[in-house]
């Protein structure tokens, strides 16, 4: 996967880079820390379920989505929901991020590329799971904070649909990235325009709107079914590096599986000598 110029690979974060939507998968604890009723919860767990059974969601759906949080957070300080976040990211999101995606990341890192999130859900939430992925640069929703260290209820950048498409532009713009070797990757329709603007487009784990669309481009598609948690994908990271001809046919999944194969064959040696014993 050699690198051609100054170029970036960028990634959707929901169902791409992690198996759950990361903005509702915080629900419980924010339940439980009193910024949101039990009625909050019921919602987002059948937001949830359609998320996983759905494939995806149109620009409506995401509009509404939008207004609903804006008007949600309203009030909420902002440093207790980024400390609700660091105490339960390990729980809730990093058992879920897909070890194909974790391998694909490093590649396009060993390849030279800088790796950028690129994510609807809210800086607070997208930023620690960059970090603990080793991404630094992320584009993501901001929700404005008033002088009060309080969520005014206004949005000051909704990173959803053509809006992930501007704020690349800007980004490739500011550090001279050549789009047409950079690479793109997310799951869903809306995020089309993203793939269109890169000369590598790549739809992962697509709906059915992006999976005909690719099939009708021509992109490159892949399948991720392997949530591993972080700790042992660091501890078990494979050392060959993979090719770039190899990559378009699927080697992202089987580095992957690989990993997660070396899990379980440890897991049940682990089983069977506390057997024995």
């Amino acid at each position: 996967m050699p690198a051609v110029g100054r170029s970036a690979a960028f990634f959707d974060l929901d169902k791409t880079v992690i198996a759950k939507s990361s903005a509702l998968a915080f629900g419980r604890p924010f339940y439980r820390d009193g910024l949101i009723s039990r009625r909050d919860v019921i919602k987002g767990a059948y937001a949830q379920l359609i998320f996983r059974v759905g494939g995806g969601s149109d620009e409506q759906s995401m509009a509404r989505t939008r207004d609903y949080l804006a008007a949600l957070v309203k009030g909420w300080r902002a440093e207790q929901v980024r400390q609700i976040v660091r105490e339960t990211l390990d729980e809730l999101i990093s058992p879920y991020i897909y070890a194909e995606a974790a391998a694909l990341i490093e590649e396009h890192r060993t390849a030279g590329r800088d790796v950028v999130l690129v994510s609807t859900s809210g800086d607070e939430m997208v930023r620690p799971i960059g970090e603990q992925l080793g991404i630094t640069d992320i584009i993501a929703t901001r929700m404005n904070v008033g002088e009060d260290g309080c969520y005014t209820g206004e949005i000051d950048f909704y990173a959803a649909g053509p809006n992930k498409v501007v704020a690349v532009k800007e980004l490739a713009a500011e550090r001279d990235y050549d789009l047409a070797a950079c690479y793109a990757y997310s799951d869903s329709v809306t995020d089309a325009g993203l793939l269109s603007l890169v000369g590598h487009p790549t739809a992962v784990n697509p709906d059915r709107g992006l999976r005909r669309i690719a099939v009708e481009r021509g992109w490159p598609m892949l399948d991720f079914r392997h949530p591993i948690p972080l700790g042992r994908r660091l501890r078990e990271r494979p050392a060959v590096p993979m090719a770039a001809a190899a990559l378009g046919l699927g080697a992202a999944v089987a580095i992957g599986l690989a990993i997660y194969s070396k899990y379980r064959r440890a897991r049940t040696a682990q089983l069977a000598a506390a057997a024995t014993g």
